[in-house]
């Protein structure tokens, strides 16, 4: 039948198809702050006079920071969950430790390959990219 009712919706012309208005959505003031927020929390990085591939691992790196300091934060609530049996608390705290260590390993790649970047960079740009990374 899902077949069949499919076959014939696609042999109604586009021009007898009826459109119906969908959900209209607003956004507070807060959250068109936040989202501007959102966009401009790399704008420092956008701005710099750094080559392309730096900004993009400059991202990243920040991006990868903000994982983990999370799951940092999911961590320690697991270890202080006491309404979980031991194993399952373990179980909770062996899988957050392994994605931890995941991310830190995602995190350590990048500063590598930003390393390398930085590598033929002038000592300034080298020195704007590190300030860039503290942040």
């Amino acid at each position: 039948d899902a077949a069949k009712e499919k076959d014939d919706a696609a042999k109604v012309p586009a021009s007898e198809t009826k459109v119906t208005e969908g959900v209209k959505v607003t956004i507070s003031g807060a959250g068109m702050g936040m989202a501007s927020a959102k966009k401009s929390s790399n704008s420092d990085i956008d701005e710099s006079s750094l080559s392309d591939s730096a900004k993009q691992l400059l991202k990243m790196i920040r991006e990868l920071k903000k994982q983990l300091a999370q799951k940092m934060a999911e961590l320690s609530a697991a270890m202080a969950n006491t309404s979980l049996s031991p194993e399952a608390r373990q179980a909770k705290v062996a899988g957050l430790q392994g994605d931890v260590a995941t991310i830190q390993a995602g995190l350590m790649t990048a500063q590598t390959q930003l390393a390398k970047v930085l590598k033929d960079e002038t000592p300034q740009a080298q020195m704007e990219a590190m300030s860039l990374m503290a942040k």
